[in-house]
């Protein structure tokens, strides 16, 4: 499922739930494995959320690099465009919305995008 996290403090952010799942895990919104259809960080709930969302990235270790052999059999993987995402990668945009959704005084929520 495609989520889309909306604020008025920034411009949405879509995410596979697969993605959104350890992101959410991380600041506490989420305890099983499945993402809740929809959801919010209330404005009160913004810092601890941004102080529990820093910490996981601090935590986090960026994918592997492919080695020589797999270059050498693989040459493509070289390609930025192969590279795995990591953990950062996929939490820094929503990091940013909660921080400017805190400066601004809004909520961020999430919910299945619409279907195109």
């Amino acid at each position: 499922m495609l989520i889309v996290f909306r604020s008025k403090a920034a411009g949405d952010i879509l995410m596979l739930s697969q993605h959104a799942l350890p992101v959410l895990q991380a600041v506490g919104k989420v305890s099983g494995d499945q993402v809740p259809e929809r959801g919010i960080f209330t404005h009160a709930q913004l810092q601890k959320a941004i102080d529990d969302l820093e910490h996981a990235i601090g935590l986090s270790e960026d994918p592997a690099e492919p080695t020589e052999k797999e270059l050498e059999r693989q040459p493509d993987l070289a390609h930025p465009m192969r590279k795995p995402v990591g953990f950062r990668q996929r939490a820094f945009p929503l990091l940013e919305m909660l921080r400017a959704a805190l400066k601004q005084g809004h909520d961020v929520m999430w919910e299945p995008a619409p279907a195109w």
